[in-house]
C-alpha cells in the first residue's frame, strides 16, 4: 500500500492545456466587435458562432480555406455580437485541420463564450411627423429602399474574398462622438427602435472619411438615412455613413483608408447636423466606438 501511494504521488500533475484561441475584448458584450485569434499550426480553419460562419485569414489577407502548408501559426477573424443579442452562454465552434495535405487531422478548438449585457439608456427625440408616420408614397419608397439594402447586404455578406480592410479603423470625422449607440429611441413619444450606430457632433460640411479600405456598396439618398454611403470592407463587414450633405463617391469605387466619402449634414430623419456612423457584420449591428478601440495594427 505504501509503495502504491508513493508511486501515485510521484506521478506529475499537468495543468490543462491553455486554449490557442483568444478573443479581444475578453469581456464579450452585446454589440461588441471581436477579434478572434487562433495561434495553432492549422492547414485550414472552419468556424461558426451565433449562427454565422467565421472566416479566418492570415495577417496579410490570405484566407484559411486553402490547403496551406505554412509555418505561420497565426489566424485571425473579425466578428461580433449584435446589439440585441440575448445575454448568456454561447459556443464558438472551431475546427482546425493539422498535419499535411496528404493526412490532415481535424482538431476541435471550440470554446464556450458568455455574452454579457450592455447597458444602454433611453432617449427622446422630436422629428417631423412624416418620419414617424410616413404616408403611402413614402411607405412605397421605404419598402423599395429596404429591398435594395437587403440585396446589397446579402451580396456583401455572402462574399468569401479576402478582407479588404487593413490595420485599425479610423474615426470617420474629426468631431466628438456621443454615447448614443444602443440607446432606445423614442420619436415623438413612440418607441421606434434601438439606435444602432454612433453619432458624431459634426457640423454641416465636415469632411467624412472611410474608416478603412473597402468598396462602395451604396451611395445615394434614402428616406430615413438621408444621403448615405455604405462601404463593403470584406467578409460581411460594412460601415454606413448617414445624413450627409454631399456624396463624393460612387458604387463600385475602391476606397482607401481615410479617403473622403462626402460632407456631413442633416438629411433624412435628424434633429440637426451630425454624422451617424454604423458598423454591420453578417447582419449584426456592432458598437463603432468599440471597433475604433480595437488594435488591428498588431496583426502580423
Amino acid at each position: 500500500m505504501r509503495l502504491l501511494l508513493a508511486l501515485i504521488c510521484a506521478i506529475p500533475v499537468f495543468a490543462a492545456a491553455q486554449s490557442p484561441v483568444t478573443l479581444t475584448p475578453a469581456l464579450v458584450e452585446a454589440g461588441s466587435p471581436e477579434l478572434i485569434h487562433v495561434h495553432s499550426p492549422c492547414l485550414k480553419i472552419e468556424g461558426q458562432w451565433l449562427g454565422h460562419p467565421i472566416v479566418f485569414f492570415r495577417s496579410h489577407g490570405e484566407l484559411a480555406h486553402g490547403d496551406l502548408a505554412r509555418s505561420d501559426p497565426d489566424w485571425y477573424a473579425l466578428a461580433g455580437v449584435d446589439v440585441e443579442a440575448t445575454p448568456g452562454p454561447s459556443k464558438l465552434t472551431l475546427t482546425c485541420e493539422q498535419g499535411t495535405s496528404a493526412g490532415a487531422i481535424p482538431r476541435d478548438l471550440s470554446l464556450p463564450v458568455t455574452i454579457h449585457p450592455a447597458h444602454y439608456r433611453t432617449g427622446a427625440l422630436t422629428v417631423p411627423p412624416k418620419f414617424v408616420e410616413p404616408g403611402p408614397e413614402a411607405l412605397q419608397q421605404i419598402d423599395a429602399e429596404k429591398k435594395l439594402k437587403e440585396k446589397l447586404f446579402a451580396q456583401a455578406e455572402a462574399s468569401t474574398a479576402p478582407p479588404i480592410w487593413s490595420g485599425s479603423f479610423l474615426a470617420p470625422v474629426r468631431a466628438a462622438p456621443t454615447d448614443s449607440f444602443g440607446t432606445r429611441r423614442m420619436f415623438n413619444g413612440k418607441l421606434a427602435s434601438i439606435h444602432k450606430g454612433t453619432d458624431f457632433r459634426a457640423a454641416t460640411g465636415t469632411p467624412v472619411h472611410a474608416g478603412n479600405a473597402g468598396v462602395v456598396l451604396l451611395a445615394q439618398p434614402l428616406y430615413y438615412e438621408g444621403n448615405c454611403v455604405m462601404i463593403d470592407h470584406g467578409l460581411g463587414l460594412i460601415s454606413i455613413s448617414m445624413h450627409l450633405s454631399r456624396i463624393d463617391v460612387k458604387p463600385g469605387q475602391h476606397i482607401a483608408r481615410g479617403q473622403q466619402l462626402g460632407l456631413s449634414g442633416a438629411t433624412g430623419r435628424v434633429t440637426g447636423p451630425h454624422l451617424h456612423w454604423a458598423i454591420r457584420w453578417q447582419g449584426a449591428m456592432l458598437d463603432p466606438a468599440k471597433l475604433l478601440r480595437l488594435n488591428l495594427d498588431k496583426l502580423r
